[in-house]
């Protein structure tokens, strides 16, 4: 080895640590970016929302996921136009709806739009059947205030600056007290420090199944098909249990004669008088 060497090595195995930190660094950097610029779209969204509270409009913000105990939903509105749920995207560059996929500087953004169909679903299912087709599912875009439109999937697309209005115009389908009853009921289910579980399918194959009935529904055997036969089935287990009848009445008769029987020859016979013997007449010796 030439002097100065194992120097070189020690240099060059640094210089890479370096390198891998550096990009690990821009890394966070981004992902920090991220989350400050998703933080700031939250907020701006939620005072958009606040704008229509004088309608009948109750909120809900930052809750939790329903079955996903890591993740949350942005924003709830519980209002006369029924359920919906807000995704607030701070995207910047080219974001445009083109033939029914959301874009974002040309790349799709289904894996978001897939997202919102996913807590839609999973906020429907928490609610009773005749208020679950009432939950929509919207994204709304802050750094594009004035884009509009709607997903193949049929996700809405809402600038910030149509948002307030977008919401305002919905057909009323709930009444005031229901309005107040389902967010209160969806704040303390989803406002609390733990998240609602969810049965689902991907749960079937699970030990730890929230429900004992789960396991009892994959080991069930299923009940024996009816046939045309069942009336043959019948009368012949009619035909053979009047004939075991008759051979158990059989049985019985012969059984108590065998008793009766045994009974008559084993009693004692009566005792009989006894019957004095003729005396025998001696003739006296002569002499």
């Amino acid at each position: 080895m030439a002097a100065g060497d194992r120097a070189a090595e020690q240099s060059r195995l640094a210089a890479e640590r370096v390198e891998r930190l550096r990009q690990q660094l821009e890394q966070a950097e981004r992902r920090a970016q991220a989350w400050s610029a998703g933080a700031a779209g939250e907020a701006r969204v939620a005072e958009a929302l606040a704008e229509l509270e004088p309608l009948g409009w109750l909120m809900l913000h930052d809750v939790h996921w329903p079955g996903r105990p890591k993740a949350n939903i942005d924003h709830i509105m519980v209002g006369p136009g029924g359920i919906v749920i807000v995704d607030a995207k701070n995207w910047s560059g080219d974001v445009r709806v083109r033939d029914g996929v959301l874009r974002q500087n040309g790349y799709s953004r289904e894996q978001e739009v897939s997202g919102i169909l996913q807590q839609s679903a999973a906020l429907a299912a928490v609610l009773q059947p005749d208020h679950r087709r009432l939950v929509q599912g919207w994204i709304c875009l802050v750094g594009q205030p004035e884009l509009r439109g709607t997903t193949r999937s049929g996700i809405r697309i809402e600038g910030l600056g149509s948002l307030r209005d977008a919401v305002a115009a919905l057909p009323p389908v709930l009444p005031p007290d229901i309005v107040r009853t389902v967010h209160g009921y969806l704040q303390g289910l989803l406002g609390g420090t733990t998240s609602p579980q969810l049965l689902t399918t991907a749960q079937f194959g699970r030990d730890d199944a929230p429900a004992g009935s789960l396991r009892h529904w994959r080991t069930r055997t299923a009940p024996p098909a009816k046939t045309n036969d069942t009336h043959k089935l019948r009368g012949r287990s009619a035909r053979t249990g009047c004939l075991g009848l008759l051979v158990k009445v059989v049985f019985l008769i012969v059984g108590v004669s065998m008793f009766l029987s045994f009974a008559f020859h084993a009693r004692p016979a009566a005792p009989t008088a006894p019957h004095p013997a003729p005396a025998a007449s001696q003739s006296a010796p002569s002499r």
